[in-house]
């Protein structure tokens, strides 16, 4: 089939932040092709909200859009999504390659954001910071114990281009670093001094936990009640994508164990209830941060997303 000229084609780009601190990429793209459209409903759209207006288009830059098998089938058009990010948990991947269309993703481009916000959420958490800013703002003085992370054992689940970076950061810390990973690089880990272990002897050991993991179905909810309770005393932390945390379950029957000692849950109380309640998952899973794009390097997303969709279709 005779490729569409680039000047011909009409693009959808879903993610809000497309361009935001960059006019340039906008511009520059709207130049090369006859048309782009843009999300303006201020949030990922849903398989209903595609479904009926996907065929008009060539080419998708997506961000965390409801991709389904109904959206694909009606794409007659679509020769390429490009995803706004790392992962393809939110594509039916089988449908697209049925239906011929491409997808492709920008791994590596917020990698060094997201490490950086990692190593600041740990230190947040170990410090009560955001709880301890609350209160002062409020004229109170609270004080509050807190821990280095100095000589504290970081569990790194998974070990791909983000938790890489992660690493880097934390040997400034002099941390003991253990990870669990399904696909070991037994070369970084020499390198870089990272004790290889099973992920219930992780938990067991580890004073902070990170996620750094894509959703699959071995991954999904895998941080739910049974996850925790293997999780040690000196516990502060977990970070995690929202995917693979068990949003289903309230904060509260997640961390309580047996009784209210619980290490997690002794953390909420320390924090207060309604700094607790507002962050939900959010400090402890990273999802309401993360999720949020504040760790992502989103101009260099942008343009990396922009580059494979048109270089799909100009085949």
């Amino acid at each position: 089939m005779q490729k569409k000229p680039l000047k011909e084609c009409r693009i959808l780009i879903t993610p809000t932040s497309y361009g935001k601190y960059d006019k340039n990429l906008k511009l520059k793209l709207e130049e090369m092709v006859k048309e782009v459209v843009y999300n303006t409903e201020g949030k990922p759209l849903s398989a209903d909200e595609l479904t009926p207006i996907i065929e008009n288009f060539d080419g998708m830059i997506a961000g965390l859009d409801e991709i389904n098998k109904e959206v694909i089938s009606r794409a007659k058009n679509l020769k390429v999504i490009s995803r706004y990010g790392s992962g393809y948990d939110r594509v039916d991947i089988e449908a697209a390659k049925e239906a011929g269309i491409y997808v492709t993703n920008t791994p590596g481009a917020n990698s060094t954001s997201v490490a950086e916000l990692t190593i600041g959420l740990a230190i947040a958490a170990a410090r009560s910071i955001p709880y301890a800013n609350i209160e002062t703002k409020k004229g109170q003085w609270p004080r509050l114990k807190g821990i280095t992370l100095e000589g504290k054992v970081f569990g790194l689940v998974g070990l791909g281009s983000i938790a890489k970076e992660v690493v880097l950061r934390l040997k400034g810390f002099n941390c003991k670093l253990v990870t669990h990973h399904p696909h070991r690089n037994i070369e970084f880990e020499k390198e870089y001094d990272i004790e290889y272990c099973s992920l219930d002897d992780l938990l067991g050991k580890s004073d902070f936990v990170s996620l750094h993991l894509p959703v699959t179905p071995a991954t999904s909810r895998m941080v739910n009640k049974d996850f925790l309770n293997k999780m040690i005393l000196q516990k502060w932390q977990i970070l995690a994508k929202s995917a693979v945390s068990d949003n289903k379950s309230k904060l509260q029957e997640l961390t309580q164990r047996e009784s209210h000692q619980s290490p997690v849950y002794q953390l909420l109380k320390s924090w207060g209830p309604d700094h607790a309640r507002r962050f939900e998952i959010g400090v402890y899973l990273g999802e309401k941060l993360l999720g949020k794009g504040l760790g992502k390097n989103k101009q260099e997303a942008a343009q990396n997303a922009a580059k494979d969709a048109l270089s799909r279709l100009k085949g």
